[in-house]
Order: structure tokens, then C-alpha cells, then sequence
């Protein structure tokens, strides 16, 4: 197959002072998006580029509200459409899939230019009695089976900024390399099971015993019903068990006890661990929920911060030289509930860049003080973030029966 026509790789940012480079590991080039506005340019730029196929994926598509006004050019979703039309005029096959859960608000006819060009457009678990299970909660976008975007940004006008003076913070990696054939096969599956019928749960499954997802200093790592159970979290304790310095930036914390104490563990060793959440939250008892773990998360030894210029929608967990980035949170529903995709990269340099990520939100962040935080608390709000806490870690679970049952 050709070299994707306009994939190119380039500074696209500087953090702290340090520019972010793509940059090169064995067959593997990545470079990080630090912004929904670069990620989105990155995006339009790839599916003009391609040639023969486009996969996209995500949970949440959202176009501006009519009354916003919100030129097309300035509203993500309206502009990825119209950057697919152009790939469906010069013949290349174009397949989109997003989740009917996440895209709720989605005008029904929003795709319908699309499918009249040729497109191909798929609504996951489009039947309403699923829509509290689990969910397709992915963010990806493959072309020509060459070039990959991964993270955590969806497609709405609150993700387009630089994340401090507009739009959410979040950030995507754009990878090229091995890797990018095992992300396309996962998109085949999860397209294959969107109709949740009996029919897509066989074709899936036969999908994903023949999916190889790679291994080594590049892996992708995948959760949710029917992919294989616990390699996800199997492999996050495995790297949390040997690493020294953690950085995490979390948009929804609520790690289950063993990565906790995976968590304490590091302190124990003499290492470091500092956690970036988020003042701001779209899902306020999702917060709630979180501030229930603060005051065992400060006696542990961990810094804790809170980003506070906008909401913080970031899934970024840098261990060392290895670095996880995807669409999956650190709580119970994306651990093993929803579907979910990481890519684990033992990846000096692009480590050392993400951990320049991470510096560059601490400058907009707060310290929440260990020796303070139980003090300035009413009891109202911890009774709040100990329902709240409830709710997430023990109800939704519940309520999210899974319609597939796991490969061994």
C-alpha cells in the first residue's frame, strides 16, 4: 500500500518552553497533539490525505447548537463532515461509528449527506435498553491502515481550544507504524458489533480471536465485554508494581483498591507520584466521587493537584519511560465496562515529552494542601462524596449488566 498521501509529522507546539517533536522508535513514529485545536487539525489533515480508507470512532459527536453561533468552519463536527464528503468525492471509502449513548443529542439526519455520498455511518447500541450498559467509549481515527489518532478528545465544540483560555484539556497521540494494523482490526470489530444483535455479537467475536494487538515497546491494550478480560488492568498493576516517578492526569478518578495500593506502594518504594485532576468537571459527582478518596490519596505520600482554568477531560498515565494514552479513565466503568482502547508505549522520549504535558498543566493547577484538606471540609460535603462515591462504585455497576460475556 502507498505512504498515506500528506501524512507528515512536524512540530505542532512548544510546552514549557520545550517544543513537541514528532519523534521515532523502531518502525513507530508518534507525536503528540496537546490541544483539541491541534488534534483537530490533525484529524482534517489525515482524511484529506488518505487514499484509499478512513475508520472514524467516537464516543460523542456533538454539532454547535443552531442558535451558538458557531461558524461551520469553527465547529468540529460540522468540519470533519464536510473534510469527509471531500474523502467520499475522491473515492475513498469512509466508515464512522459513534455510540447512540454519548451522541444522544445528535440531530438524526446529521450523517445523512454523508450516507448519500457513500459513506458508511454506524450508531453503537442504537437500542435504548442497552444505553445504561456498556458503551462504545473510544476516540480513534485510522487511514489507509498507515496512520492512527488516539486519545481521549470526541468531537464537540467544547474540545476545540488549547485547553487554558477555551475549550476542555485534553490531548491525543498521532502514531504511524505496526501498531496502526492492530488499532484498524479493533475499529473492524467494534463496527462488526454495532448493532449489539446476535448475529454482530458472532462476527465480533470471531473478529477479535483474529485480531493481533501487538506487543512489545508499542501495544494496544483494549477493554469492554468480549475483548479478553483484565489485560487492561493486568497490565496497568504490572507497571505501576516496578515504576518510580508517576505522573497522572485523570479527568475521572476512582482506581479500584488494587491500583491504589499499587499507588501507595510507589511512595513506599521512595518514589513519586503526582495525580492532576480536575477543579472543573462536566460530571460534578463524578468529582464528588473522587474527593471521597482525596484524604487516603495525601496520607499515602502522593502530590495531588486540580487543573483550574477549564475542565479537565484528559486520560494520561506516564510511568518512567512508559507512557498509557487512549480513552480510558482510571474507575470501574472504563476498567470493565465499557469499551475502551490504550496504547502502551515504553517510549523514552515521547515519555519525556508527555511528563512536559503534564509540567506545562501544573502551571494552571493548585495544590490540594494534605494537612488542610480534612480540616475545611463540611460534613455535608463529605456526606455528598461519600454517596456520590456510592452511586459510581457500586450502583452503576450494577445497573451496567454486560450483553456479551468475555473471551478467556
Amino acid at each position: 500500500m502507498p505512504r498515506l498521501a500528506g501524512a507528515f509529522f512536524c512540530t505542532v507546539a512548544a510546552v514549557n518552553g520545550t517544543a513537541l517533536k514528532s519523534c521515532t522508535l523502531g518502525q513507530h513514529q508518534g507525536q503528540w497533539l496537546p490541544d483539541g485545536d491541534s488534534a483537530y487539525a490533525a484529524m482534517n489533515a489525515l482524511i484529506d490525505g488518505a487514499r484509499e480508507l478512513v475508520c472514524l470512532e467516537s464516543y460523542l459527536v456533538r454539532c454547535a447548537a443552531p442558535n451558538a453561533g458557531v461558524k461551520a468552519h469553527a465547529d468540529p463536527a460540522a468540519r470533519l463532515l464536510a473534510t469527509l464528503l471531500r474523502a467520499c468525492a475522491r473515492g475513498v471509502r469512509v466508515r464512522v461509528l459513534y455510540d447512540a449513548f454519548g451522541s444522544e443529542g445528535l440531530p438524526a439526519d446529521f450523517f445523512a449527506p454523508l450516507r448519500a455520498a457513500g459513506g458508511e455511518v454506524r450508531v453503537f447500541s442504537a437500542a435504548r435498553r442497552l444505553r445504561l450498559s456498556c458503551r462504545d467509549h473510544r476516540k480513534l481515527l485510522v487511514c489507509d491502515d498507515r496512520i492512527a489518532i488516539v486519545g481521549g478528545i470526541n468531537i464537540a465544540p467544547e474540545y476545540a481550544g488549547d485547553g487554558i483560555t477555551r475549550g476542555w484539556r485534553d490531548q491525543a497521540l498521532q502514531i504511524e507504524g505496526p501498531v496502526v494494523t492492530a488499532l484498524a482490526a479493533s475499529f473492524a470489530a467494534m463496527y462488526a458489533l454495532a448493532p449489539v444483535s446476535a448475529t454482530a455479537m458472532r462476527t465480533f467475536r470471531h473478529l477479535v480471536r483474529a485480531t493481533a494487538v501487538g506487543g512489545g515497546a508499542v501495544r494496544l491494550l483494549t477493554s469492554g465485554p468480549g475483548w479478553p478480560h483484565g489485560r487492561l488492568r493486568q497490565a496497568l498493576r504490572a507497571d505501576l508494581q516496578r515504576a518510580h516517578a508517576v505522573h497522572c492526569m485523570a479527568a475521572y478518578f476512582l482506581p479500584p483498591a488494587g491500583i491504589r495500593r499499587a499507588l501507595r506502594r510507589v511512595r513506599q518504594r521512595g518514589g513519586a507520584v503526582t495525580l492532576l485532576l480536575g477543579a472543573l468537571s462536566d460530571v460534578p459527582v463524578a468529582r464528588y466521587a473522587a474527593e471521597h478518596l482525596y484524604a487516603r490519596i495525601l496520607a499515602g505520600g502522593a502530590r495531588l493537584f486540580e487543573y483550574q482554568p477549564q475542565v479537565l477531560h484528559a486520560k494520561l498515565l506516564v510511568m518512567d519511560d512508559t507512557v498509557y494514552v487512549g480513552s480510558c479513565n482510571l474507575d470501574r466503568r472504563s476498567l470493565d465496562i465499557n469499551y475502551e482502547l490504550l496504547l502502551r508505549l515504553e517510549w523514552p522520549e515521547l515519555a519525556a515529552q508527555a511528563r512536559d504535558l503534564f509540567a506545562g498543566s501544573l502551571v494552571h493547577s493548585r495544590a490540594v494542601p494534605a494537612a488542610q484538606w480534612r480540616a475545611r471540609r463540611h460534613w455535608w460535603e463529605r456526606w455528598r462524596s461519600r454517596f456520590a462515591y456510592w452511586l459510581l462504585t457500586r450502583v452503576d455497576p450494577l445497573l451496567a449488566r454486560r450483553p456479551l460475556r468475555p473471551l478467556t
